[in-house]
């Protein structure tokens, strides 16, 4: 079948494509089947169709001629497969970080072609956490979304003494880990401070109340235990003082 298309045919093709380039952006929950779709056109009117996938770790292809045959470089379990009336999709299951890239789609049928460039991203909501700790006797609020994919948003209720320090970090399997850092006065109450995330996994923000961390808090009451002991040992102490000295 693509044998019948001539040199000037096929040149004549290239600037067509060229000139019906259609870019988009897709973005899926980690761990599902995805489907991408290029064309409109069913099985029965398709000459060709070309996937070329281009990922962070490799390059490859998958194609399908309207006779049957065709190539899979790819060999990760992508496939070309078509729904029940004969329409075609990429078929991408249970899909990972690995799986961010673009994805170039060409069909040509009877008539016409498509050519789609499709930038693939994985989005996961991240881990969420906030607590309130004591660093060198200032008193310090930490938001911390992690391992979310894009980056969550972080943001405050209250500016604090100064703007919060942002830090991101990228492990290697491509999740990111956002942490906020808000130092507050020592006339503020924490007890009015919320933090708020927001994330393209979710419909609605996330608002977290942090707390004092379990280790810091079980230290701090061991300390007013040592000195409401120590009050009272010394109360005793005098008391017992006070009774010695008294004259017969």
């Amino acid at each position: 079948m693509v044998s019948r298309f001539s040199r000037s045919g096929l040149l004549t093709c290239s600037l067509h494509l060229l000139l019906t380039d259609v870019n988009r952006e897709a973005a899926f929950n980690l761990g599902t089947n995805v489907h991408l779709t290029c064309t409109n056109k069913t099985w029965a009117d398709i000459l060709f169709i070309i996937w070329d996938v281009n990922l962070t770790n490799k390059n490859c292809r998958l194609s399908v001629i309207n006779d049957g045959k065709g190539i899979d470089s790819c060999n990760d379990g992508k496939s070309i497969q078509q729904t029940s009336t004969g329409h075609l999709y990429l078929h991408i299951p249970n899909l990972s970080a690995d799986h961010v890239g673009v994805y170039r789609c060409e069909s040509v049928y009877s008539g016409g072609n498509e050519n789609y460039n499709i930038q693939v991203d994985v989005t996961a909501p991240p881990g969420l956490s906030a607590w309130l700790e004591r660093r060198h006797n200032k008193m310090v609020a930490v938001c911390r979304a992690e391992r979310g994919t894009p980056a969550a948003n972080l943001s405050w209720s209250y500016r604090g003494s100064s703007e919060p320090a942002v830090k991101t970090q990228l492990d290697t399997e491509g999740f990111i880990t956002v942490e906020s850092h808000l130092e507050l006065l020592e006339d503020f109450d924490p007890e009015d401070l919320t933090c708020t995330v927001q994330h393209l996994s979710w419909d609605q923000e996330k608002i977290l109340v942090p707390k004092p961390r379990e280790e810091n808090y079980s230290f701090l009451l061991w300390i007013r235990a040592a000195l409401v002991i120590i009050l009272i040992f010394s109360g005793c102490f005098l008391l017992a003082l006070k009774k010695c000295h008294r004259p017969l």
